[in-house]
């Protein structure tokens, strides 16, 4: 499925609805904000001709969509593909799609309901609590292998192995196979990607297949030798006779891992590069717990993990004057929404004491980000833990944004400290 595409051609748009921007173009994607500020100052709502459908850009609207009943992941429950001009599934890409069949950010309820359900209580605030201890001895670990170091990629050895090893040992995978978790979920990611290649395509099914293997394995495992993990819990879960199948705790299971980790990874980088730019001193940062958290709440808000979220029409309908039909994509902008100068003050400015804080970063309504109580003490004890051992931390090197457009996260992040 990967990318939710615009089906049928929007015609009859105004031109001064309509905006450009390449999501391949490394001006851009180096600095969407700039693009966003054009929005913000001339039409938060607006045609974006390289995507072909309608995007909202303002905080008020992105709130309102996430939440809104009348739009939906996926579409093939209300309507036939021939309806929709949608074309039948590739064959080269037919194990990725499978391992997003039953995933749940594409459901819409009732099987959503029945699947968050069921995985719900591991992710819980009271639970995932319980994980801090072991995130602040893991972000130590990670410390002691660089400090003797005189430079590191902050990415590589630091914001991408914490969150990956914490979701492996959550659901139950040995922390040690978390660089390959990585390395598949890298490689899926790529299918988001704004004009996705062939090639691609094929790379992302394989890993994707290796994925599917992997995780195979241990439920197979877990059928005969249940532990006290996520994969156990989901296989042996039971509600009135409902018990999930492989393939849906297979989807699940590789969906936490990969959203489990990739705004985490994200959110990490782009925070520490938000810190040591605006020259504010880290010890203010983190000088209690309740500004630790409002540092990673404004680092969630300044620059997002995610930018782009997308949407079907579920049925022909009006939004602010906006005619829709049903299979009409709508993108909602999550990382212009937190710079929406509507709704916050000096919005372009990285500012962790500010009093109208609040981001659209884990999204809203029934998909809002499962994972979003343990992203947020991942980032609270990464940001605090590594200033605390670093605190003369300080960029070696211009830090370089990906290329995926969706993914808002950066190449790499190499820092030095003496």
């Amino acid at each position: 499925m990967a990318a939710i595409l615009q089906l049928k051609p929007i015609t009859d748009v105004p031109a001064d609805r309509r905006a450009s921007a390449e999501p391949r173009d490394p001006v851009f994607y180096q600095n969407p904000y700039a693009f966003y500020d054009r929005l913000h100052a001339d039409n938060p709502t607006f045609f974006w001709e390289q995507y072909g459908h309608w995007c909202f850009a303002g905080f008020k609207d992105v709130s309102a969509l996430l939440r809104d009943k009348r739009f939906g992941r996926e579409i093939l429950h209300v309507a036939t593909r021939e309806e929709l001009g949608m074309p039948e599934p590739k064959a080269h890409t037919a194990a990725f799609d499978l391992t997003e069949k039953h995933s749940l950010l594409n459901l819409e309820p009732p099987a959503h309901t029945r699947l968050r359900t069921l995985v719900n209580r591991a992710f819980v605030s009271r639970h995932v609590e319980q994980l801090r201890p072991r995130i602040i001895k893991l972000a130590n670990e990670m410390i002691d292998r660089f400090e003797g170091e005189d430079s590191v990629d902050l990415i590589r050895a630091f914001a991408a192995p914490i969150p990956a090893i914490i979701i492996a040992e959550m659901i139950g995978l040995p922390a040690e196979s978390a660089p390959q978790l990585l390395a598949w979920s890298n490689r899926m990611v790529a299918m988001y990607m704004f004009g996705v290649s062939d090639e691609t395509e094929l790379d992302a099914n394989q890993a994707s297949q290796d994925f599917m293997d992997f995780v195979g394995d241990a439920i197979k495992e877990r059928r005969t030798q249940p532990r006290e993990d996520l994969l156990s819990h989901m296989l042996t879960s039971d509600r009135d006779g409902d018990v999930l199948s492989d393939e849906e705790v297979m989807s699940t299971a590789i969906l936490l891992l990969n959203a489990g980790h990739e705004a985490t990874v994200h959110t990490t980088g782009n925070g520490v590069k938000s810190i040591l730019e605006s020259g504010i001193d880290p010890v203010t940062l983190f000088a209690t717990p309740e500004q630790t958290e409002a540092t990673a709440e404004e680092c969630l808000r300044f620059d997002a993990p995610l930018h782009l979220f997308t949407r079907y029409a579920l049925s022909d309908l009006e939004y602010e004057g906006i005619h829709l039909r049903k299979g009409d994509v709508v993108g909602l902008m999550l990382g212009a929404a937190n710079r929406d100068p509507k709704r916050f003050a000096h919005a372009n400015t990285f500012d962790p004491f500010r009093t109208d804080g609040a981001n659209v970063s884990f999204g809203a309504g029934i998909h809002f980000c499962i994972g979003a109580p343990l992203a947020r003490i991942e980032l609270q004890v990464a940001f605090s833990e590594l200033f605390s051992r670093l605190p003369k931390l300080r960029l070696a090197e211009e830090p370089r944004y990906n290329n995926v457009y969706h993914f808002h996260g950066l190449e790499k992040l190499v820092v030095k400290w003496r």
